[in-house]
């Protein structure tokens, strides 16, 4: 854990340009807590970096680092499996999230994943979330909050453009093939203040281990966080 403090704290220099160049700011940090395992909700912009910015801002208020879930496909390219190891960030598998939040550490992570990050422009602040419950099933069985984090205008950095080539390629081979247009005619994100909005500590029912209890209590805890979710993508 300290060996990735140590590293965090050299990427958070970076970081923090990139949140003046994007005038970040973070609405209600104080339901993040002082100690204790937390996971903390996002949804998936095609930059992903707005997470980081949260991460960035949550080690800068708290001293706490946040540990990012990542699909399996950033630690397949060793340059970026560095990177993203440094800054301790871990294979999403859940019981690599479980580990953590039992040990008492924040996770992050992005339900909707790549799927939710491809959305088309038509498509801004949406998330995508339906059959995604394993972050549900996580937290009840590690016996932690949630903390569902919002940054609604990280869907403003890029112009996605709809295609069938990039449909057939994340239903063919997960992997994101896009067309999209940020600052001009450039691959730069476009500099829009980006604001995360936090909910509350939401505790999920207790993990029971009788499967149809579980079952309807992970269906009913998930319905109410999509519910809020979508209306912390209405604040920007």
């Amino acid at each position: 854990m300290k060996q990735h403090i140590q590293r965090f704290k050299g990427t958070v220099r970076v970081v923090n340009a990139m949140r003046l160049y994007h005038q970040h700011t973070v609405h209600g940090m104080a339901a993040v807590p002082e100690s204790g395992g937390v996971l903390v909700v996002v949804n998936h912009s095609l930059a992903t970096y707005d997470i980081l910015l949260l991460a960035a801002a949550i080690y800068t208020e708290t001293g706490r680092l946040a540990r990012p879930l990542l699909d399996r496909l950033f630690f397949k390219v060793p340059l970026i499996r560095e990177i993203t190891s440094g800054y301790g960030a871990v294979n999403g598998s859940p019981a690599n999230a479980q580990a953590l939040l039992e040990a008492g550490e924040i996770v992050t992570v992005a339900p909707g994943g790549m799927r939710e990050s491809l959305r088309p422009r038509s498509e801004r602040y949406q998330i995508q979330w339906d059959g995604r419950l394993g972050f549900v099933r996580i937290a009840m069985k590690s016996g932690v909050p949630i903390i569902l984090a919002a940054c609604p205008k990280a869907d403003e950095l890029y112009d996605v453009y709809p295609s069938f080539t990039t449909k057939w390629f994340y239903r063919t081979f997960k992997v994101p093939v896009f067309f999209a247009r940020g600052l001009g005619l450039t691959g730069l994100p476009r500099p829009i203040a980006l604001t995360h909005h936090l909910s509350e500590l939401l505790h999920p029912p207790a993990w029971t281990g009788d499967p149809e209890t579980d079952e309807a209590n992970v269906q009913a805890f998930h319905a109410m966080l999509v519910k809020r979710m979508e209306h912390l993508m209405t604040l920007h």
